[in-house]
């Protein structure tokens, strides 16, 4: 759009006072900072004489299901045969309710628009059709930090799906308790999967960045790590108990 603006000679104020948006919104357009709606495209083709190639682009206009750093990651997630999840903070996506997952993309910061939020609700819940929709089944391996099972959005919903999702034969729900923690499992969470082509893979997600890796150190010093944080928790079994008891504490 800046590139048709500036072969056209028309000044950012100008397209800015003809789509009736500010300078800064088209500014923040044009350096990939905001999507451009539809309105401004149309204008700015008119206006800069384009065509129609500037109005063209509105059928590219659809928002992401996904935030952009795990798009990778979700994309490889489609073709695991089986992985490996520890989660320090929150449910894990795959394990999350509805409810739950939308106390967590409501409260997005900086805010997202409602349409968003929707979009990536049914997003996440999409993703769990892995859990039995597979065939043959995903072998799908979780162990959650006790800090996760604690936050106020994990209420009785969440935690007896969990219950639940850990009685599938191809699931494993494992708990981490405070009292087991081990400084490699306060460094943060981290999957594991393996793909069909028996590719393996190495994802740590953060605030800001993350991180989808196929490089065999990697993907063995994180395969090192998460033994030794299975090796401290709960079995399945004890983990079922444990969560049983968050459930009828009062």
């Amino acid at each position: 759009m800046k590139r048709w603006r500036t072969k056209a000679d028309i000044t950012r104020e100008e397209l800015a006072a003809a789509s009736n948006y500010s300078p800064d919104t088209i500014k923040s357009m044009e350096q990939g900072v905001r999507m451009p709606t539809p309105r401004v495209l149309d204008v700015a083709d008119e206006l800069c004489r384009a065509e129609g190639m500037l109005s063209a682009a509105k059928e590219y206009l659809h928002r992401e299901k996904f935030p952009a750093r795990a798009q990778d990651f979700m994309e490889r997630e489609k073709e695991a045969i089986s992985l490996w999840w520890y989660e320090v903070t929150y449910i894990p996506g795959l394990l999350q309710t509805k409810g739950y997952a939308r106390s967590l993309i409501e409260n997005h910061v900086p805010p997202l628009d409602e349409e968003t939020v929707e979009k990536r609700i049914a997003a996440r819940m999409g993703r769990q059709a892995i859990l039995t929709g597979r065939k043959p089944p995903v072998g799908l391996s979780f162990v959650v930090y006790e800090a996760a099972l604690r936050s106020p959005q994990a209420d009785a919903e969440q935690l007896l799906h969990l219950l639940e999702v850990s009685r599938l034969r191809n699931v494993v729900v494992q708990v981490l308790p405070f009292e087991r923690a081990i400084p490699a499992a306060l460094m943060g969470s981290m999957v594991l999967l393996e793909t069909h082509d028996h590719e393996r893979f190495a994802f740590t997600e953060g605030p800001f960045v993350s991180e989808l890796s196929a490089d065999p150190e990697l993907v063995s010093r994180a395969s090192e790590r998460l033994s030794m944080i299975r090796t401290q928790a709960l079995s399945s079994a004890e983990s079922a108990r444990f969560i049983e008891r968050m459930v009828d504490q009062p």
